[in-house]
């Protein structure tokens, strides 16, 4: 297994870091951070300024992390200055009806009491966990930071920034969203199209606890995500049609609520805004290659699905693990960590897994996203079936969690 000519390829390529990561987000940082780790030197590129904002400022943006997604950040260090702020999601429920009618009968329940990892999942605050990994990085003397920079030009193991600095690498990762300059600049075209939907995200405040149950009502023009944060606060991910979403966003506050109640019901008694709200076109759209001359993809650059099951992000942080891995034991080996054979390896093992989950997510938004009453009949009665088999249920209780399919290392425990 051993290497010798890449071991001596290394030895004559003389690069500013190992490893240019194009993107600050959270997959960015989150790579940077775990590709220290295994002593590599990182540069992460970001074109927006270094940020400002304090933790105090909320402006309702959260996420939901797998119990798979944890265990990643625990195991690059930074879940436990993020713990303290984040909501365990102890149980889903998940119906199907129409805004002001209710429910249908027929629901599915995961009850994290079923598995025995504990919780399914944590919602999280963007405040927290941005700014738990950009100090994890200000720590990290393996990790240069270049805030305010655009990549404007390319080619196998350097890119040219916009101030005019050129950064050569062993391997370039684009990290840079759905419209990936990097991957346009390797010439990856993209397959997929739009949903004739956009997401309305925000948080709310409400009277009644949550209880950590996080809820998703499929209505014919799109489900609606509630979400149990810390406190008695929910975020909520409302997909509306894009013309309805447009009308709802220009809607001052009590009219934003006043539509959304009759979705949202009262369960959770008296409702109220908190924070910004923000809308979000929602698309398909996958690269049709996850690698190129030294050049990989991960999260959104490589695959952007529907929000529908709240996977997109816990599909990018699984990126992020097996790239570490693929990367680590190349490293190990003596290999070249930018070469096609290792490269390989890692769009073998990702392009099955985002491609299904993919498709699921579309499958599911197209069978839900409608009032076609045989439909209607078909998924309230399957979702009964689930619910009342309880292999059946643990195994999609699982599959929420992310402890399905190969696992990357930082994943498993």
């Amino acid at each position: 297994m051993d290497n010798p000519a890449g071991r001596a390829i290394l030895r004559l390529m003389k690069t500013d870091t190992d490893i240019a990561i194009v993107g600050g987000g959270l997959n960015g940082p989150t790579l940077a951070l775990a590709l220290a780790q295994i002593g590599l030197r990182v540069t992460v590129i970001d074109t927006l300024p270094a940020p400002t904002r304090s933790l105090s400022d909320f402006d309702g943006r959260s996420y939901a992390l797998a119990l798979a997604s944890m265990r990643l950040f625990k195991n690059i260090g930074i879940w436990g200055d993020v713990a303290d702020h984040a909501q365990p999601m102890l149980e889903i429920k998940v119906t199907d009806g129409r805004a002001g009618e209710g429910p249908a009968p027929w629901m599915l329940h995961f009850d994290h009491a079923e598995i025995e990892e504990g919780p399914m999942g944590y919602m999280c605050e963007d405040r927290f966990l941005r700014q738990t990994l950009l100090a994890g990085m200000d720590a990290n003397d393996k990790i240069t930071q270049l805030s305010g920079e655009t990549v404007v030009a390319q080619s196998a193991g350097s890119v040219t920034l916009a101030s005019g600095k050129t950064l050569t690498a062993q391997l370039v990762i684009g990290a840079d969203g759905r419209a990936s300059g990097t991957a346009e600049r390797a010439g990856i075209k993209r397959t997929g199209w739009g949903y004739g939907q956009t997401a309305i995200v925000c948080a709310l405040d409400h009277e009644k606890p949550h209880g950590g149950i996080a809820h998703q009502f499929f209505m014919p023009s799109g489900p609606l995500a509630i979400l149990p944060l810390p406190g008695n606060r929910c975020s909520i991910v409302w997909s509306e049609t894009d013309a309805r979403a447009a009308e709802i966003m220009d809607m001052n506050d009590a009219d934003f609520l006043d539509a959304l109640r009759p979705a949202f019901g009262d369960f959770l008694g008296d409702i109220s805004l908190t924070g910004k709200r923000f809308s979000y076109r929602l698309n398909l759209t996958l690269a049709n290659r996850f690698i190129a001359d030294r050049i990989a993809l991960i999260g959104d650059a490589a695959h952007g699905v529907h929000p529908i099951a709240g996977q997109g992000l816990n599909a990018g942080l699984r990126d992020v693990a097996a790239l570490v891995d693929v990367l680590s034991d190349a490293k190990q080996r003596g290999e070249d960590i930018g070469g096609a054979a290792v490269l390989a390896r890692y769009e073998q093992w990702r392009r099955f897994d985002t491609t299904t989950l993919a498709a699921a997510t579309d499958t599911f938004n197209r069978l839900f996203s409608n009032d076609n009453p045989l439909l209607r009949a078909v998924r309230d009665v399957g979702m009964g079936v689930i619910n009342a088999a309880p292999n059946l249920r643990r195994k999609f209780i699982r599959e929420a969690a992310g402890l399905t399919g190969d696992l990357p290392n930082l994943m498993k425990r």
